[in-house]
Formats: structure tokens, C-alpha cells, sequence
């Protein structure tokens, strides 16, 4: 091996020599694929990916991502339990906790919106991947019901009426979010952003339910 070539190989583990030095600002091997699939995924989409292409974004052999991940369907599915865990984990806390039920859908409204809005890659935009309905992917959208279903109960108690439709479009404005950021993305949405946004969604929920 000459000096050059492997001046361009950094360690990932024993037997798992990179390609080139690390490309992705992430801390592990698995979240610089996770990244790289991020994007792949969002401005490819998911069948026009391959594993081949991810690992040619992050710097290591194709085989390496077996390392971290069976599948190109886990790495999917690991990327679309990002974008619910966190917010899941927070309604269950407001869920349980004092005060009065509009401030915590407010809080819990801001913290989903700001988390969709200011990931690096618009995740949210695969839900609407074909694939997301097989399943493989049932645990996350048994994830997101549930968070759906925490939205619907605040808003429910807000409303002191659990058959009022309004339950329903809390967790829907949020979710619009999603769709502003590919019209960001497009240049689509003027001069605003989809961050700049949040106030807006959460100041909406508001009205709706005031």
C-alpha cells in the first residue's frame, strides 16, 4: 500500500478502514450514515438510493453500513423514529403534568413544530414515501398515532368536548411545517422560513381552539 493511499484511510474499527477522512460532522460511523441517508432520502427519495450511494456520501465501503445497519429499510426506519421520539416522549410529559391544557398544547405544539423545522433534513417529507405504509414500518406509525392521539386529548380537554372536530387539526397544522420546508426548499416561500414559522403555527392553534 503506498504511503498516499493510506494516508486516506481513517480507522472506523478493527478490519472496517475508511475510504477518505470523515466527511459528516457526527460523532459515530452510524449517525454519519444516518446524515448521508437523511439526505440521499429527501432529495432522491428512498427506492432511487442505494446503499452503494450512501456509502459513497459518507467515505466507506458498502459493506461497511452492514456494520451499523441489516438493511436500507432500518436505516429508514431508525431516520423516521427521529422525527417522533423526542415529540412522543414530550406529550407524554405534559400528558401527565398540571396546568392548564391549552399552555401544554402550546408547549407541546412548539416543541414538534420547532424539532420538524430545525432538523437539517426535512424527515418529515417521507411520510409520504409509498414504502412507510409496509411493515416494517408499523412500530413508527403506531409512534406517531400515538402522538396524534396525545394532541387530540389536549386538545380535547382545551375544548372540554372530545367529539368537536377541531381535536383534530392541532397536530395536523404542525405537521404543515413539513410542506413549508419544501417550499423553502424550492424557493417557494418568499422571504420566510420554515423556523420563522413557529410562532406563526403555534399562535394558530390558538385562535382555532380560543
Amino acid at each position: 500500500m503506498s504511503a498516499r493511499a493510506g494516508s486516506q484511510r481513517a480507522a472506523t474499527g478493527p478490519g472496517r478502514p475508511r475510504l477518505v477522512e470523515p466527511r459528516r460532522n457526527a460523532e459515530s460511523a452510524a449517525e454519519e450514515i444516518l446524515d448521508a441517508a437523511a439526505e440521499l432520502f429527501t432529495r432522491r427519495g428512498f427506492t432511487a438510493t442505494s446503499t452503494r450511494m450512501i456509502a459513497e456520501a459518507v467515505g466507506i465501503r458498502q459493506a461497511s453500513i452492514y456494520h451499523h445497519f441489516a438493511t436500507k429499510d432500518d436505516i429508514l426506519a431508525t431516520l423516521l423514529e427521529t422525527t417522533v421520539a423526542g415529540s412522543l416522549d414530550r406529550a407524554r410529559e405534559l400528558l401527565a403534568a398540571d396546568g392548564p391544557p391549552l399552555d401544554r398544547l402550546l408547549d407541546l405544539a412548539r416543541f414538534d413544530v420547532a424539532e420538524l423545522a430545525g432538523a437539517r433534513w426535512n424527515l418529515g417529507a417521507l411520510y409520504l414515501l409509498p414504502e412507510v405504509g409496509a411493515e416494517r414500518f408499523a412500530d413508527f406509525r403506531q409512534a406517531r398515532a400515538q402522538l396524534a392521539g396525545a394532541y387530540a386529548e389536549l386538545a380535547a380537554d382545551v375544548l372540554a368536548d372530545p367529539a368537536d372536530k377541531r381535536v383534530l387539526l392541532p397536530f395536523r397544522l404542525v405537521e404543515s411545517v413539513i410542506m413549508m420546508r419544501g417550499d423553502e426548499d424550492r424557493g417557494q416561500l418568499g422571504g420566510h422560513t420554515a423556523v420563522g414559522l413557529v410562532d406563526t403555527i403555534v399562535g394558530a392553534i390558538r385562535i382555532l381552539l380560543g
